[in-house]
């Protein structure tokens, strides 16, 4: 409480002095992030979190002489701002922001405020699967290619917090649509939109119009001379680009059709084009991430490279030596000719769908969590061909159950890690994966996505 106090002493100084104020909702990397740059750029800055603030956060506010609160919002202190900076994870319907809305005051996300300070280029990739896997890959070939490029947004480090202690001449933005649906001024130079499935509908009154409305905010302000690139095969993006028509020049992708410009691919190889009669080809087998999805996934990165003119080169090159993210189909161990895979990045159904897509043997499949209006109908041709046992790992699996139970003949409800990685070893036989794949969110057993493939790890190394 002492702290508070000196905070209200230090505002009010602030405050006489004529300083602007800008309140920040959320004191994690992107909350922490737009504080440091705010405080650059001379603004008065408070941070409240109506959670716990983690040590290494509360260390760097303190070391900036930033004014903080935890666990709560104290609204004399939030309500009096002139704009406030919101953490994505914060819904527009929490009482604090509705306050906020309703007396007029400017509600926006991280990467809006930091847009405004940075003259760099920016390549903003969305899309309900695949966004960290596209980021990190096109931020992979752009930096091999000697390019002075960031990574930030929804991976890495905060965007705010590198414009203020970086000079990049580009960024590559892995955008949410919880981001997108507080940006307003802000223009992607390059926009990826990789697809359009159901999640996070609870934030959307469970209407996939208002979701994909939500992704088509990645070309809000893009003008002709801008490039918005994406996938013609999902038929949501072109339902969606058809309600939000682009003015940017466009580039599809497709494993489906021949396309002039834009990706295809054409028995086995991938053929891009960004000019007529000027392509780069490369056979999918001399691909680091394989698998139906990530064939789209390189087919975005790699137009992306064509049109910042790449050498082809460096472009083949580093579609061969990438390597894909932690808890993303990471191979764990082979334990007495099982596999042991980690995919627990996978909180939604289309993830867990990619993950099967791409697997080779038979399955003992670990899902569960906290479903968020899962529907699991999309999985069950999938699960029927390749999957052996299924472990639930959560604490309520009814829906897993009645979804899967005439599919597959084995069950089994497990409440951790341990418990999960140990079933599944011995439902298991030799030349057979275990798949983490879990199509729900992680917060009824865990900390996050991460704490649980850690967790999934550290007991298979056990077994």
């Amino acid at each position: 409480m002492d702290r508070n106090q000196n905070n209200t002493s230090s505002i009010s100084q602030s405050a006489m002095a004529g300083q602007s104020r800008v309140v920040i909702l959320g004191a994690g990397e992107s909350g922490v992030g737009a504080a440091k740059l705010a405080k650059q750029k001379g603004f008065d800055v408070f941070v409240s979190d109506f959670g716990t603030i983690a040590d290494k956060y509360k260390s760097a506010l303190e070391i900036l002489e930033i004014p903080y609160e935890s666990e709560q919002h104290t609204k004399a202190l939030i309500l009096n701002a002139s704009e406030v900076i919101k953490s994505p994870g914060i819904p527009s319907t929490a009482p604090i922001v509705k306050k906020l809305v309703a007396q007029g005051t400017s509600v926006i996300s991280e990467i809006e405020f930091a847009g405004r300070y940075t003259n760099a280029k920016t390549i903003c990739i969305t899309g309900s699967n695949g966004k960290s896997t596209t980021s990190l890959l096109t931020y992979h070939l752009l930096k091999n290619a000697g390019l002075n490029v960031g990574l930030a947004g929804n991976i890495g480090h905060s965007f705010a917090a590198q414009v203020a202690e970086e000079s990049f001449d580009y960024y590559v933005l892995e955008i949410s649509s919880f981001m997108l649906d507080d940006m307003f001024k802000f223009k992607a130079d390059i926009a990826v939109l990789l697809n359009i499935t159901p999640d996070h509908l609870d934030r959307y009154d469970y209407k996939m119009e208002n979701y994909a409305a939500s992704k088509m905010r990645i070309i809000q302000n893009q003008n002709a001379n801008d490039i918005f690139i994406y996938c013609i095969d999902d038929e949501e993006s072109t339902s969606a680009i058809k309600a939000f028509p682009p003015v940017a020049r466009t580039y599809p992708f497709s494993i489906i059709k021949k396309l002039e410009l834009g990706a295809y691919l054409q028995e086995n190889t991938i053929h891009i084009l960004t000019e007529p009669n000027k392509e780069i080809t490369m056979s999918i087998s001399d691909l680091a991430l394989q698998g139906k999805h990530n064939i789209y996934n390189s087919m975005a990165s790699g137009i992306v490279a064509k049109v910042l003119e790449l050498r082809n080169e460096t472009i083949r090159e580093s579609m061969g030596n990438f390597k894909n993210i932690e808890h993303r189909l990471e191979h764990v161990a082979k334990i007495s000719g099982i596999d042991f895979i980690n995919d627990s990045k996978a909180t939604n159904v289309n993830s867990t769908w990619y993950a099967l897509e791409s697997m080779t043997a038979d399955v003992v499949l670990i899902m569960g969590g906290v479903d968020k209006g899962n529907d699991y109908n999309m999985l069950k041709d999938l699960v029927k061909s390749k999957v052996k046992a299924i472990v639930c790992l959560g604490k309520d699996n009814k829906r897993i159950h009645d979804a899967f139970e005439d599919d597959v003949e084995v069950i089994v409800n497990t409440f951790s890690a341990e418990e999960a990685a140990q079933i599944a070893f011995h439902l298991a036989k030799r030349g057979d994966a275990v798949l983490l794949s879990p199509a729900c969110a992680s917060f009824d057993l865990f900390k996050n996505y991460e704490d649980r493939g850690n967790q999934f790890k550290a007991a298979v190394r056990e077994l």
